[in-house]
């Protein structure tokens, strides 16, 4: 019986085809927007999980994410670093000052003040040069989208000079710094030289970066610096989801991808719906001539799921082929990095259209079902 129902199945090629073509299609839309979505709102989070060193963020009670900041008083630090249970505390700046090369291009970019003494936060993944060359003077260090922002064409090197606020300064190291939500140039630098980069105002520190002891957890850490100190601390993966739902509710990211979302299931449950009960009504006459030679109605609802089934690994695994087809090319590009095609993103859309599949196969089942073995005699 199985190999009728798969020779049933194959038997109009422009059926079976236009069946498989539809899960794929939509499965691999649904892989496609899914994995763009979860990336790009894991960009709003990467400044916060880039810095490795940092286990508890405080900050103003007014701040809500990583990009929108009210400066700290220089005495709050001092207050962090009294609170029972603090390892470590130490200053973290952000500015957005803009950048330029000698020969006159220019950006906007996002710079990170790190404790002199520390240099916590400084990036390690690094593709020239040495966090540990922050030390020296006049010295930053640029990540690669934006080296190559600033200096397109050319290859990675050392030693070219920028300008920030009338400062000049040494590209002293490339990173491989996580790409956040808006591609500016990062760039990392002491705090006593960052500060300088941006015009001077009277309270410049962005965030206190704090470790607890051992024996303390994050999360204890910050509810303790909040009673104690009235700011706002969060642990990272706090803060990161802070970030997310920040963009999330702000702006139209959820709609766009939300739209597509909805296409892509409609699409699937339609056209692949629709095919299929297409396909079932006109076959009823084999499946009467089945009935009418004792195979039961268990038997066909069988016959009618394997084919489902069957169609949907078909198309499921063509959808996912072309949607990591496509993250493998798009993964090497500046724009487009650390995107990439997630493990739950393939899971949850091949539950999501097995589910399609499965409740089309059961709409067309139901004439199957009720029909009456008869027809096989009439004219």
């Amino acid at each position: 019986m199985n190999f009728i129902a798969l020779r049933m199945l194959t038997g109009d090629r422009a059926k079976y085809l236009g069946l498989i073509f539809a899960i794929a299609f939509s499965t691999f839309l649904l892989e496609n927007q899914t994995s763009i979505f979860a990336g790009i709102l894991k960009r709003s989070g990467h400044p916060v999980v880039d810095l490795t060193d940092a286990e508890v963020w405080v900050m103003d009670p007014a701040t809500q994410y990583f990009e929108e900041t009210k400066a700290l008083k220089d005495t709050d630090l001092a207050r962090v670093r009294g609170v029972p249970g603090v390892d470590y505390a130490v200053r973290l700046f952000k500015g957005l000052p803009t950048a330029r090369t000698l020969a006159g291009r220019f950006a906007s970019c996002t710079v990170l003040g790190l404790d002199d003494a520390t240099l916590t936060g400084a990036p390690r993944r690094m593709l020239l040069g040495s966090w540990e060359s922050l030390r020296e003077p006049q010295a930053v260090i640029v990540d690669e989208a934006g080296f190559r922002l600033l200096f397109p064409g050319a290859p990675l090197r050392l030693g070219d000079t920028l300008e920030l606020n009338d400062r000049k300064v040494r590209i002293a190291g490339i990173s491989d710094a996580l790409p956040q939500f808006v591609n500016f140039p990062i760039i990392h630098a002491r705090y006593s030289e960052a500060v300088q980069f941006q015009g001077r105002e009277r309270k410049q520190l962005t965030f206190v970066l704090v470790r607890p002891v051992p024996g303390v957890t994050p999360a204890d850490l910050a509810r303790r610096i909040e009673a104690e100190t009235g700011l706002r601390a969060r642990t990272t993966g706090e803060f990161l989801w802070d970030c997310i739902r920040y963009y999330l509710r702000n702006t139209g990211i959820p709609v766009n991808f939300g739209i597509t979302i909805v296409i892509a299931v409609i699409v699937g449950l339609v056209v692949s719906g629709q095919t299929f009960h297409l396909f079932t009504v006109e076959n009823l006459r084999q499946f009467g001539a089945l009935k009418a030679i004792g195979v039961t109605n268990a038997r066909l609802a069988g016959m009618v799921l394997l084919q489902a089934l069957l169609v949907w690994f078909i198309g499921y695994g063509l959808g996912t082929g072309l949607a990591a087809a496509f993250f493998e090319v798009t993964r090497h590009n500046i724009p487009t990095r650390h995107i990439t095609l997630l493990w739950q993103n393939v899971v949850g859309v091949g539950g999501l259209m097995l589910l399609v599949v499965l409740g089309a196969s059961l709409l067309s089942l139901r004439r199957v079902l009720v029909l009456e073995p008869a027809i096989v005699f009439r004219g």
